[in-house]
């Protein structure tokens, strides 16, 4: 079966911020919270099972991130649900990315993946 199927259809977007009150720049400590809203826009109920990140600093030094669920939880989305998250990713430069995926299976027990495109990880007037 297509993961396109309209049946089968998850949404994500992800915006992120970054938090000076916990990074260290003189320790090469960049902290950045990223809220998540993941939405159902498919027609079968579908459960979050896994999440996949690549987070990446701009020396290119990737930390890959793989575990059940999100924030403690994997939330089943009826369609036209959302579920909202926020959590966050350290970094050693001030400027990186993230992108992954959320793995699903749906109440038919289709399994499929829930791509998240890639965001940036920036501290507010950084020329990269």
């Amino acid at each position: 079966m297509d993961t396109n199927d309209d049946h089968y259809r998850i949404v994500v977007d992800a915006k992120s911020t970054y938090v000076p009150e916990h990074s260290s720049p003189d320790e090469g400590r960049y902290v950045f919270a990223y809220t998540v809203t993941i939405r159902n826009t498919g027609a079968v109920a579908a459960k979050l099972r896994t999440r996949h990140w690549i987070i990446t600093d701009a020396n290119g030094r990737a930390q890959e991130v793989r575990g059940d669920g999100v924030v403690g939880e994997q939330p089943h989305l009826a369609p036209g649900e959302a579920f909202r998250y926020t959590s966050a990713a350290i970094i050693k430069t001030p400027v990186g990315s993230m992108y992954g995926s959320y793995q699903m299976v749906a109440d038919d027990g289709y399994r499929f993946d829930a791509p998240i495109a890639a965001f940036s990880l920036s501290v507010p007037n950084v020329v990269h």
